[in-house]
């Protein structure tokens, strides 16, 4: 099989180095740019790349520009790197069609834990439809969810929800990301909605309901 590509995109050339050892380690081509313009001719002079790890502040052109031009030819993931620790920021980035926002200083495990987490649910494996794991396996073409291959029904919200967790599986979920992957940013409730339809489909998936780990303080897990 061959080796995904990714674009890194950062004008620190030591953060940049940082992400692309890690990234080689686990298994992936690596493209680096040191800014927007560069970054922006690599892109499309290259045909396959799956990813791209994209810097906010850098010289020439900002990541937002680089993100916007991108989203006009191509719906590859893009995950957002800022020191910034803003809402507004971060909400302008999901506008733009980002699909991750991670704040700087950041573990490069869990830059490479999301980058395998997106690609999982977007077109990078033949079948994306298709989520299985700890016997639970849910189909999204057909809106099906067995457990042990019995049918178990659930509401679409919990469907939604349980499909976000196996995308997403061993990585710790605040109630916040939830609430904005699943119900998205029209929803303007209390985020511990999250928390009844949590207990619901725990109780739905019987003893598999334990594979989702609560978080304290935080959110949710789910492992398998």
């Amino acid at each position: 099989m061959d080796r995904l590509k990714i674009l890194v995109v950062d004008d620190e050339s030591r953060m940049r180095k940082l992400v692309c050892d890690f990234l080689v380690k686990n298994q992936y081509d690596v493209l680096e740019a040191g800014d927007g313009a560069e970054a922006l001719d690599i892109f499309f002079a290259q045909k396959d790349i799956a990813l791209v790890v994209l810097d906010v502040m850098m010289p020439k052109v900002d990541g937002w520009q680089v993100c916007r031009e991108i989203r006009a030819y191509s719906k590859v993931p893009v995950i957002m790197l800022t020191a910034r620790a803003d809402e507004q920021d971060e909400l302008r980035g999901f506008e733009l069609g980002v699909d991750e926002y991670i704040i700087k200083p950041f573990s490069p495990k869990i830059l490479v834990a999301r980058i395998e987490a997106i690609l999982r649910r977007t077109n990078q494996t033949a079948n994306e439809e298709i989520l299985e794991c700890g016997g639970i396996r849910l189909d999204k073409t057909a809106h099906q969810v067995t457990i042990d291959g019995i049918s178990v029904e659930l509401s679409y919200k919990e469907f939604e929800l349980l499909a976000y967790f196996m995308e997403n599986r061993g990585i710790a979920l605040s109630r916040e990301k939830i609430l904005n992957n699943v119900w998205n940013y029209d929803y303007f409730g209390d985020a511990r909605t999250i928390d009844t339809h949590v207990k619901k489909l725990r109780s739905k998936m019987g003893g598999k309901g334990e594979l989702i780990k609560t978080i304290w303080g935080m959110g949710y897990k789910l492992e398998a």
